[in-house]
């Protein structure tokens, strides 16, 4: 290990892989390090051994409910938005080769103490439960106008600025409802609160068409996710920095961030009695608590809490459907945070045949953290078994650039990977002294292979 890098990376998160491929394909010379035997860090997927050895040590999982290696069930589980940034960097950077995805069956929100499905279409829009007849040809109207809206077209405004006008008067402008707001902003925008109402209409906008156009490309939801888990994505980024140069060290323990004494500027990391030297360090947050050289590096900024749920049925009230994103706006419930539910099945390889896995996650608010998903379990129906953790969310305190120490954060309470994607933008702007990560589109690439 006495060789010089450009970066050392630690953890095998997605959010780390991501970079460390990256990086590689830029033509850096990348090391990067775990201290686990797996891939993944705090989002690996387990099979059954694992995962009781992991939340009941010395507890033999149960003989009920299929064979330890038909299980990989995600610590933290994410969708993938068809059209979104993630699936963009997977074909720009070719990593689908490796992977399958499937389609997760259907989008639902929590409105007025029931379950209803987020329309995926027109017709659908005009059957659903979620709005009287007055307010869907108010919501019709309003997405009308989403669709139509051309930046250079003044004809398409109809009187309203997306980059002055709060999303607030927009929604107001189309006078729609208080709870057709909440699903809206909360189950296809995916804000993770109501701040959003203030700030230009503009960010909004994008996400909404960034879940239509996602919905359109496959139909039933705007979410896919990989066969056999979430730990196929940073495998499949791992083996792609590896072509390009890219080494990987599981299982090694990291003793001690080097840190020069006179400039203050990241030098190494030392595993052992070997260290190795590198230009800069990229790492998840669990690597740097307790501080670098006597500095914190970290901070927390709130509490998740996640529990996973073994189910013998589909979650009740979803059409008997396979997979399932729901969520439960914060205001429907009286909290302050979204709660999300995420199901998938043996359909997806991650659990025996007729076993459905689904999670519940929110940001926790008071000093009983379980509690705060009974308004999700309820939902569950019966729960053969139930892991619950509560984690800290974490994030760097400097941009790094001081000592070219660039801390990634931890992974949120929500369903999905689009504030995964952010923070991946934030440390490439950060470690490249600002220029932003452009994706060229892949003359080969055919996008992702989706299995029906």
């Amino acid at each position: 290990m006495d060789e010089t890098y450009d970066a050392v990376i630690l953890g095998t998160g997605v959010t780390e892989c991501v970079l460390s491929a990256l990086l590689s394909i830029e033509g850096k010379k990348v090391l990067h390090i775990d201290r686990h035997d797996f891939y993944g860090g705090e989002c690996a997927s387990l099979n059954l051994t694992q995962l009781y050895n992991k939340f009941r040590p010395g507890q033999e999982p149960p003989t009920d409910i299929g064979r330890d290696r038909d299980y990989a069930i995600d610590l933290i589980p994410k969708f993938m938005m068809a059209n979104g940034e993630l699936t963009k960097m997977l074909v720009h950077t070719d990593v689908t080769r490796y992977l399958e995805f499937k389609q997760i069956a259907a989008s639902f929100v929590y409105r007025d103490g029931k379950i209803a499905k987020v329309p995926a279409t027109e017709m659908e829009a005009v059957r659903s439960s979620l709005m009287g007849l007055f307010e869907k040809r108010r919501a019709k109207k309003f997405f009308e106008f989403l669709q139509n809206w051309r930046d250079d077209d003044p004809a398409t405004h109809q009187t309203l600025d997306l980059d002055s006008d709060s999303m607030e008067k927009v929604f107001n402008y189309f006078g729609l409802e208080p709870g057709t707001k909440d699903f809206i902003g909360h189950a296809m925008a995916l804000h993770l609160d109501d701040s959003y109402m203030q700030r230009p209409a503009r960010e909004t906008y994008d996400r909404i068409i960034l879940y239509t156009s996602s919905m359109a490309r496959y139909g039933k939801s705007p979410y896919i996710y990989p066969l056999y888990g979430l730990g196929e994505l940073p495998q499949g980024f791992a083996r792609l920095s590896a072509i390009y140069g890219g080494t990987y060290m599981l299982d090694k323990p990291i003793d001690e961030i080097v840190v020069n004494q006179e400039t203050g500027k990241f030098e190494g990391v030392r595993s052992g009695d070997e260290t190795v030297k590198a230009a800069m360090l990229i790492g998840d947050p669990s690597y740097f608590r307790g501080g670098v050289a006597g500095k914190e590096k970290i901070r927390e900024t709130a509490k998740v809490v996640r529990a996973i749920c073994i189910l013998k049925h589909p979650i009740p009230n979803t059409d008997n459907s396979d997979s399932v994103q729901l969520i439960i706006p914060q205001n429907q419930v009286g909290r302050k945070h979204d709660i999300y539910i995420a199901e998938v099945s043996g359909t997806h390889n991650v659990c025996a045949r007729d076993i459905y896995v689904a999670q519940v996650s929110t940001i926790v608010e008071t000093d009983k953290p379980e509690l705060e998903l009974r308004p999700g379990l309820d939902l569950l129906g019966p729960i053969y078994d139930k892991f619950v953790t509560v984690s800290p969310l974490e994030e760097p305190v400097s941009n790094g650039k001081e000592d070219n120490i660039f801390i990634t954060r931890s992974y949120d309470a929500t369903s999905h990977f689009e504030t995964v994607v952010d923070d991946i933008h934030d440390v490439w702007r950060r470690i490249t002294d600002g220029q932003k990560l452009v994706l060229k589109k892949r003359e080969d690439g055919e996008g992702a292979q989706i299995q029906e």
